[in-house]
């Protein structure tokens, strides 16, 4: 029986995993000399390569001394928590990943806290070395510290340090010592991580992922925790509701470098593939035919978030999407809800709107740019928290917030975030930055970093993670600024646009179509303004149109998705399409709003 590790990679956003990993497949001899495999291997959605984040958990193994290294490779974000917990339910250690100049972040500590809990051993990577300004052996203690602090065991707190630079290929036990391959961490894995634990007993596997392929459909994966599984067994399926369906096995596949090989038989302790599977969900177990056992249900963090979603109604509907109506709306978010853990979906009173919960706006607007690539054409409400009812108090999603910024803006950032029900807990001063250390509602945070950007000249970085559910802290001021709206269908019109610079900002381009009700831009005072920008300059004799070339008009700020939920107001709604990115009022006609203008100061 081949020897096996199975290993989860976790780490902060830009740390330097997912280039890592690639390092390590290389290493593995995964790909012959005449291949050039790129970078960023494991990112392969194409919404991972541009945000540079990891999104969804990914299984690759590499052959290293004969021993079978099973690679997981996990999301850094808090807002993917949900995929975290579930694939650390597969590995028997982490490497830690942290850059030598940052430390330790805000993100490894929330995936850091689900490993020590569930007794994985840790190896810690100090990443990045060759950075200016590094300070490794500070990083390692500051490392030391964060898993004390998060109760780890004597076993866990006692694990080896790896230096190096996966970028140049290179680790070493010694920082000031670089080598010419990383094979001292394949090294410290084979002999930190333990081989799988195998117990005695009938088979037992946990679904903790799923894959898809239009020839097979629906393929379940998991780690097998005791027992074998053959081709053609007939297995138990025990759901979360106690009830128990017999399957048989059509196939089975181990993952082999960056792909599946097919298997007649799964040893215990090995990451699997299964196909043959029916109406199967994520947190089920795969047990014995006669003799079933159950493990533990996946515990996953709730939602803290929700948005409305809805068809898109707009008198530009069904011009670029494929899949416009209520239906396919449903049947899109019932499949995400099969493999997406942290989500929960709701219907309202309205059937062509439903409730959408998540862990967060990153969550939930990677869904809808993943829908809208898809080709599906939709609206989204407002970022709403959760309020619960806690021991008869009102009570809302609190998070930990972490502001790394220059030291003369410091004192912008205080403001902003204390003016938003923040409290400074923590001040850092890191060479000429300082380390802000905040609480604050959830409810604060939406907005937040595209006030913090433009009070900093962009110079703000800032990560925030829930903490727990805590008594309501009172009112939150919105937007400050009105809506400038469109009064017609047609062309924004330049020489219009150019007649009202002095109204406000606009989001549209020159001879871009608009429609009634559309947010055209932002308007100077506190207060929604109806405007005309598809009037054209009336021409005699006089006047001609040649002059218009001596408007000077500002150019218009364009969203990114994020920033229109973040930006919008409870009367409002971000328009969604394969191609186009809208703000619009929920009612586009001025009469409506008024009339219903008292139903949202209610909700707000």
């Amino acid at each position: 029986m081949q020897s096996i590790r199975n290993i989860a990679i976790i780490a902060h956003v830009d740390h330097g995993k997912t280039t890592l990993v690639d390092k390590m497949l290389v290493t593995g001899n995964l790909f012959k000399e005449h291949e050039r495999p790129g970078e960023l291997i494991m990112d392969n959605n194409d919404i991972e390569r541009e945000r540079g984040i990891t999104i969804l958990a990914k299984n690759v193994s590499i052959d290293y001394k004969g021993t079978k290294i099973n690679i997981i490779d996990t999301p850094g974000h808090a807002d993917f928590g949900g995929e975290v917990e579930r694939v650390l339910n597969m590995a028997d250690g982490v490497l830690l990943l942290v850059d030598a100049f940052e430390g330790a972040m805000p993100q490894t500590r929330f995936v850091l806290q689900k490993a020590i809990n569930l007794g994985l051993k840790p190896i810690v990577v100090v990443n990045k070395v060759d950075k200016l300004n590094c300070k490794p052996n500070e990083v390692q203690d500051q490392v030391f510290d964060l898993m004390f602090s998060l109760g780890a065991s004597e076993d866990q707190l006692d694990f080896p340090t790896i230096f190096g630079s996966a970028k140049n290929n290179w680790m070493s036990t010694d920082w000031e010592q670089p080598t010419d391959s990383i094979v001292p961490l394949l090294d410290a894995i084979m002999e930190t991580i333990p081989a799988p634990v195998i117990e005695e007993g009938t088979t037992q596997l946990q679904i903790t992922s799923l894959d898809y392929s239009t020839y097979i459909g629906r393929i379940a994966v998991g780690r097998l925790v005791r027992g074998t599984l053959n081709v053609g067994q007939t297995v138990s399926l025990m759901k979360r509701d106690d009830t128990i369906k017999k399957n048989k096995i059509k196939e089975l596949y181990v993952f082999e470098g960056l792909g599946k090989r097919k298997v007649e038989e799964i040893q215990a302790g090995d990451i699997c593939a299964i196909v043959g599977l029916e109406g199967f969900e994520i947190g089920d177990t795969v047990a014995d035919r006669d003799e079933p056992e159950a493990l533990p249900p996946i515990s996953i963090d709730e939602p803290t978030m929700s948005m409305v979603f809805t068809i898109n109604n707009s008198p530009f509907y069904g011009k670029e999407g494929k899949f416009v109506t209520s239906r396919h709306i449903r049947e899109r978010l019932e499949k995400e809800l099969e493999k997406n853990l942290a989500l929960r979906v709701e219907p309202t009173q309205s059937a062509d709107s439903f409730n959408v919960f998540g862990r967060g706006v990153l969550h939930l607007s990677v869904l809808i740019e993943t829908m809208r690539r898809e080709g599906y054409e939709l609206q989204v409400g407002q970022p709403q928290v959760i309020i619960k009812q806690i021991d008869g108090k009102k009570c809302e999603p609190i998070e930990e917030l972490t502001i790394d910024i220059p030291d003369h803006l410091s004192g912008k950032a205080i403001e902003l975030v204390t003016q938003r029900k923040g409290d400074l807990l923590e001040m850092n001063p890191k060479d000429d930055r300082t380390i802000l250390k905040f609480e604050m509602p959830s409810r604060g945070i939406i907005g937040l970093r595209n006030q913090l950007l433009t009070a900093t000249a962009g110079e703000a970085i800032m990560y925030h993670r829930f903490k727990a559910f805590e008594p309501f802290k009172g009112e939150i001021k919105g937007r400050q600024s009105g809506s400038l709206i469109s009064m017609e269908l047609g062309s924004a019109i330049p020489y219009s646009i150019n007649k009202l610079q002095d109204k406000g900002i606009f989001f549209v381009d020159q001879n871009e179509a608009i429609y009634e009700g559309q947010v055209v831009g932002e308007h100077t005072r506190g207060t929604d303004l109806v405007v005309n920008i598809t009037k054209t300059k009336q021409l005699t004799n006089m006047r001609s149109s040649g002059t218009d070339s001596k408007n000077k008009i500002a150019p218009p700020v364009k969203f990114s998705l994020e920033e229109a939920l973040e930006y919008i107001q409870a009367d409002e709604y971000v328009e969604l399409t394969p191609e186009s990115l809208r703000i619009r009022k929920i009612y586009l006609n001025e009469g409506e709003r008024k009339r219903n203008a008292k139903s949202f100061a209610t909700t707000v």
